[in-house]
């Protein structure tokens, strides 16, 4: 008999595996999904434990499920884009710069004014965080560390510590969208890593208490980002969504 664990191990891998057939296409949206049984089989796994990732994957909008129509596969358009797991599967399918420049608008939405909050609530841990972060990255610049790891952990803490509750949810979207992002404005900067000296200024106007400070530098930074991605996506195409 299989333990609670190794229950909760195979759900997670019937979510992963499903859920990228279905955002790769493998199931068609509006077509019906494969029966229970079938899915049974296919993946040695029990009745309630396949249900319960169904249930996760309809949660994620990928399916919905209506008496005598069966369950089938949503539009992408009902797909929960802040989702994680949504979110990087999307950009696992094709890698997508516009998705990346709508999410880099979000950013610029939310990590100024996380910044700001974390200048006026941080924790003494909290900063000690964020320094830890930036030497992380300095470390990285000297090929000491891991550069990506290190720019993930900077924001991370930085949405961590405006001790907003909604704020701190964002982090594994942010997470997992930053490893696409950050990679893609390095390279189209040249360089293997992100500037540690911007990320510092951002740092040090937290630490001193400076909100409009930390919440102007971040927004310069995340700014610049969205600039070298606006310049090698489709700007006309984002002028005629605005539209």
């Amino acid at each position: 008999m299989r333990s609670p664990s190794d229950g909760r191990n195979l759900t997670a891998h019937i979510v992963h595996d499903l859920g990228r057939a279905i955002v790769t296409e493998r199931y068609p949206s509006g077509e019906p999904f494969p029966v229970e049984a079938d899915l049974c089989r296919q993946y040695s796994a029990s009745r309630p434990v396949l249900r319960e990732a169904v249930k996760m994957l309809t949660a994620k909008g990928l399916l919905s499920s209506r008496p005598r129509q069966g369950t089938r596969v949503q539009p992408e358009s009902q797909w929960n884009l802040l989702d994680p797991d949504v979110l990087r599967w999307i950009l696992e399918r094709k890698f997508s710069i516009d998705l990346l420049i709508e999410f880099t608008d979000v950013r610029l939405a939310i990590e100024p004014r996380a910044a700001a909050l974390a200048a006026e609530t941080a924790t003494g841990g909290q900063r000690a965080q964020l320094v830890a972060a930036i030497d992380r990255m300095v470390a990285a610049d000297n090929g000491e560390d891991d550069a990506l790891a290190a720019d993930i952990a900077f924001h991370v803490a930085v949405l961590n510590a405006s001790n907003n509750r909604f704020l701190r949810q964002f982090t594994d979207l942010a997470e997992t969208t930053l490893r696409f992002s950050i990679r893609a404005t390095n390279e189209y900067k040249g360089v293997p890593q992100a500037n540690a000296d911007e990320h510092k200024r951002v740092a040090d106007a937290i630490i001193a208490g400076d909100a409009e400070g930390a919440s102007r530098e971040m927004y310069t930074l995340i700014e610049g980002a969205l600039d070298l991605l606006l310049s090698r996506g489709n700007p006309s195409r984002r002028r005629a969504k605005q539209a």
